[in-house]
């Protein structure tokens, strides 16, 4: 008898077992690996789609055989080319089978790609094939992150008649330009920003002026229209030197391909930018790291007078020295006024200020309206260190 109830005993143990991991295996499904993932045939292949007209272009497709119904992402990439060659990924994800792509952001994609194409403005609008490709992954419920093994591409399905209108914004001169090289470290955030030089920026913005004083050396500078290594900064390459610059023959290419000098040290460095059709062409002087002091302080409004001449350091974090000062008083006839030349444009055009109001941050005119006068006590000098942009009046 107690035979019998170990026996039954045990075959209970073994059913309760038995429950249990076929209730772990509800909850805990394997993750397979997809070998299939369809993207619909649009209903809409053969007509012909206006993006300027359309908020959304809609595909669907068939969730890939996770084994599950798994959480997961969509993306998807659009081409101008059958074998999605020159394929670009939209930014939209979607959470369902159902994909609703923005049209405005379709119509800049596929322009962008026509116009690396060789396309201009004047060619649209036009009436081409476009073509999709989707890519499905599974979004972990632990760490929020994609998993990489779930990724699977779709097939590709197209839409043979879309009516496609220049979509890209006009292209303009940059707002700004900032340098950066060795003398910060290479650190956009340390970098320098040039000063515009005023009057230069025309009404269609298409053309614009800057200026700054660089230290240049063997490892070279780089320029960007972004405080940002984001693939738009522009080396030797991407500039034409003016044979006119007082330093043109020292100006070279890095082996990293930055803007460098066979000879290093200090360049009052030009750049005009120009808006060519979707580039923007830079034609960039070095001349002498030529600063000037005018009018009372040296007794004249002549340009370039070389009794107003700062001294020139010989390191990039060394400063720029004036003559010394007579009492300025610091009002319109009587006060500092500083600049450096750039050819073509009067002084004041690239003047600056450093003292009184505006403390020991070197503050540019650019294009901006007049500056407030800064006085000075005799016998005191202006100190001026462009690497950081920064200086004083004083003994």
């Amino acid at each position: 008898m107690k035979h019998y109830h170990i026996i039954a005993g045990m075959m209970a143990g073994l059913a309760m077992l038995m429950s249990a991991c076929d209730s772990d295996l509800d909850h805990n499904p394997t993750l397979q690996t997809p070998t299939k993932f369809v993207l619909n045939t649009p209903a809409s292949v053969n007509s012909t789609i206006d993006l300027d007209n359309s908020k959304t272009i809609n595909l669907t497709c068939s969730q890939p055989d996770y084994g599950f119904p798994a959480n997961t992402v969509y993306t998807v990439e659009v081409a101008t080319k059958a074998d999605m060659s020159d394929a670009v990924k939209l930014s939209q994800t979607f959470n369902s089978a159902t994909l609703p792509l923005d049209a405005a952001e379709l119509a800049s994609a596929l322009t962008t790609q026509e116009v690396a194409q060789g396309k201009s403005e004047a060619d649209f609008p036009m009436t081409i094939p476009v073509y999709f490709r989707a890519t499905a992954q599974v979004k972990s419920a632990s760490t929020n992150e994609l998993l990489e093994s779930t990724k699977i591409q779709s097939n590709i399905v197209s839409l043979k008649n879309v009516c496609l209108k220049f979509a890209l914004p006009p292209v303009t001169c940059p707002d700004n330009l900032y340098l950066n090289g060795s003398f910060c470290n290479w650190d956009w955030e340390k970098s320098i920003t040039m000063s515009e030089v005023y009057g230069t920026r025309d009404n269609a913005n298409s053309t614009v002026t800057f200026w700054h004083l660089v230290y240049i050396d063997g490892s070279g500078i780089k320029f960007n229209s972004s405080k940002a290594w984001d693939g738009s900064e522009v080396g030797y390459k991407g500039i034409t030197v003016d044979p006119a610059s007082d330093n043109a023959g020292t100006i070279k290419a890095s082996d990293d391909g930055n803007i460098s000098s066979s000879a290093p040290g200090w360049y009052l460095m030009i750049v005009k930018a120009t808006v060519n059709g979707r580039n923007i062409d830079y034609t960039v002087t070095f001349n002498k790291p030529n600063v000037y002091l005018i009018g009372v302080a040296v007794g004249g409004w002549d340009e370039a007078n070389p009794a107003g001449l700062f001294t020139v350091p010989s390191t990039a974090d060394g400063d720029f020295v004036s003559p010394s000062l007579p009492a300025l008083p610091g009002d319109d006839t009587g006060c500092i006024r500083i600049y450096c030349k750039v050819p073509g444009y009067d002084w004041w055009k690239s003047e600056f200020i450093v003292g009184g109001k505006f403390g020991k941050t070197i503050t540019y005119r650019g294009n901006g309206g007049d500056q407030e006068r800064v006085g000075a006590a005799a016998g005191t000098k202006v100190y001026l260190n462009f690497s950081t942009d920064t200086g004083d009046v004083k003994e």
